[in-house]
């Protein structure tokens, strides 16, 4: 099977992605389709993302970038480059997932094959964007989705 470097994110339509370090959307069916997509492989996530979880996520390979080399954080493997957390998921498996924040995205972008895109139809005051991702292509829409909220939002799947 071919390497894939994976992105997943759940951004707003100006590719506003966190504020204060926390999600801007908690999106339930969402949350499940990032569950589904990423048990079983490896997730590489910058420190932030990390704190921001507070725990390691259960049936993956969480690897956490930081430049800070003392970092510890219980059943998590830590790296200081992101091309070293792409090797170090690579050993495990061939598909890994980059799950954030923005610091982690801006660098992926230029490596990853495929992007996993939950594009929620609503602009937010943000302090954490995704980059640009003109250069990928789509490949897969899904229909618009409703929260029991009202907020829309659809799957998307691009790959460059």
């Amino acid at each position: 099977m071919k390497k894939e470097i994976n992105i997943i994110v759940a951004m707003g339509e100006n590719r506003a992605i966190g504020k204060e370090n926390k999600l801007i959307w908690k999106i339930s069916e969402d949350l499940k389709r990032f569950k589904s997509l990423t048990t079983g492989h490896p997730i590489i996530m910058g420190r932030k993302t990390f704190d921001s979880i507070g725990k390691p996520l259960p049936n993956r390979t969480n690897i956490v970038v930081t430049r800070n080399a003392d970092f510890k954080a219980e059943g998590c493997v830590i790296c200081t480059s992101l091309e070293e957390a792409v090797e170090s998921g690579f050993a495990k498996d061939d598909q890994i997932f980059i799950i954030g924040g923005q610091e982690i995205y801006s660098q992926a972008i230029k490596i990853a094959n495929k992007l996993f895109i939950t594009l929620i139809e609503a602009e937010s005051n943000a302090d954490a964007f995704f980059p640009d991702y003109s250069d990928f292509k789509k490949v897969i829409s899904t229909e618009e989705n409703k929260t029991p909220e009202g907020l829309k939002y659809k799957y998307i799947v691009l790959e460059r």
